[in-house]
């Protein structure tokens, strides 16, 4: 098994857990799990836990052991019902046509793809089982995420181009930088272009990242953040994980 397999695992599995943790320590469900206000949740706490626990569960599972095909396969489907039940019909009542507004759903489809990703990655003999099959789409949730993402830095450019530390010049440069190298990598997912030099080069990047972004921006969050920026750490941790993986699926 390639060293990237692990090392992706790794970092899918414990973003993942990093998510399910925040549950305990903010109110609500996180906006990326499902998009409803921390208020019209405050009654559902045993479900926030109960989630956060599912996820925490599963992710400290897949970042620390092999046999794990099953828990990601269920961690898959688990993250993809809230897509279709409750990311879906929020999306598709509010403003359906406006990009930024499935920033949230794109997120939790390609977190879901990630978990199939694991479940392909580790098991080389896929079966020909219908959930096995459907599994292999898991490269593809990720790669609609990049391609999308990337179409976001040149339609919301003013926006985008502020998240760049201010120590680093250039910001409007490296927005369309970024903007462009989440879009090749995304195509080149979808047609397997170089998928192994792909990944690795994305696995970097998103590293970089979380470590220059989105890691100085969770330390100076105010509370008012909730979480956010936090989130958006494991997040990024996760999509890294996924990149290095993405170089090593079985082809259909």
């Amino acid at each position: 098994m390639h060293p990237l397999t692990y090392i992706g695992k790794l970092f899918f599995g414990l973003g993942i857990a990093g998510i399910g943790l925040l549950q305990f320590i903010f109110p609500g469900f996180r906006p990326v799990i499902l998009p409803v206000s921390a208020e019209a949740t405050q009654h559902l706490n045993f479900l926030v836990y109960l989630t956060g626990a599912l996820i925490v569960a599963a992710g400290l599972t897949i970042a620390l052991l092999k046999n794990v095909k099953i828990i990601a396969l269920t961690l898959g489907f688990f993250l993809l019902l809230f897509v279709i039940f409750g990311h879906l019909p929020e999306r598709f009542a509010n403003h359906p046509e406006s990009l930024g507004a499935w920033t949230n759903a794109l997120k939790l489809l390609a977190l879901s793809g990630g978990a199939f990703m694991v479940a392909t990655a580790y098991n080389r003999k896929i079966k020909k089982t219908a959930v096995d099959k459907f599994a292999l789409c898991g490269k593809y949730f990720f790669a609609l995420l990049l391609v999308l993402f990337g179409i976001d830095h040149f339609l919301y450019t003013d926006f985008v181009k502020t998240l760049v530390p201010f120590w680093i010049p250039g910001p409007l440069f490296w927005t369309y930088f970024a903007g462009i190298a989440l879009f090749g990598s995304g195509v080149a997912l979808f047609i397997n272009f170089k998928p192994k030099m792909i990944s690795l080069l994305l696995g970097i990047m998103l590293l970089i990242w979380l470590i220059i972004l989105h890691i100085p921006r969770a330390s100076i969050a105010p509370p008012a953040d909730n979480g956010n920026e936090l989130t958006s750490v494991f997040q990024a941790l996760a999509f890294s994980g996924m990149a290095f993986l993405s170089g090593f699926m079985q082809r259909r």
